[in-house]
């Protein structure tokens, strides 16, 4: 597979390794938003959350909790990015978390920017049938 998450996995290509789990693996981006900015991935190949097992999922959040704490300590705050699949944003199709230290000094903005300046605006009964798509 020629995957770069993958080959970083198997030490083929070089990395900074922050800490290691069972199944998964976080460290620096080669490529970094701002100073310290952190991917967490899981050692086997997944391209959304929800293909990974139930363990896994457990073992990557919990890196996730535990790394950013350290990230926090960069600025006080903290950006957690997730890219579900191609068309949510994600470039490497491999599931990774992004924790990018955040300030009020580095224009990102927030979220609600990625998109317009304008949220969707649905109808009630285009809520409702959402709302019964998604309830559990």
């Amino acid at each position: 597979m020629d995957c770069i998450f993958c080959k970083i996995v198997s030490g083929e290509i070089k990395s900074k390794f922050l800490k290691e789990t069972t199944h998964s693996i976080s460290f620096l981006d080669a490529f970094p938003l701002a100073a310290g900015h952190v991917l967490i991935i899981p050692k086997n190949h997944h391209r959304k959350i929800q293909d990974m097992s139930i363990e896994e999922n457990t073992d990557l959040f919990s890196l996730v909790h535990n790394m950013i704490s350290h990230v926090d300590k960069i600025t006080g705050s903290t950006l957690v990015a997730i890219h579900n699949g191609q068309d949510a944003g994600q470039e490497i199709p491999h599931l990774h978390i992004h924790l990018v230290p955040r300030s009020k000094y580095d224009s990102a903005g927030p979220i609600h920017s990625m998109f317009g300046s304008t949220p969707t605006t649905l109808s009630e009964s285009e809520m409702d049938k959402i709302y019964e798509k998604l309830k559990i």
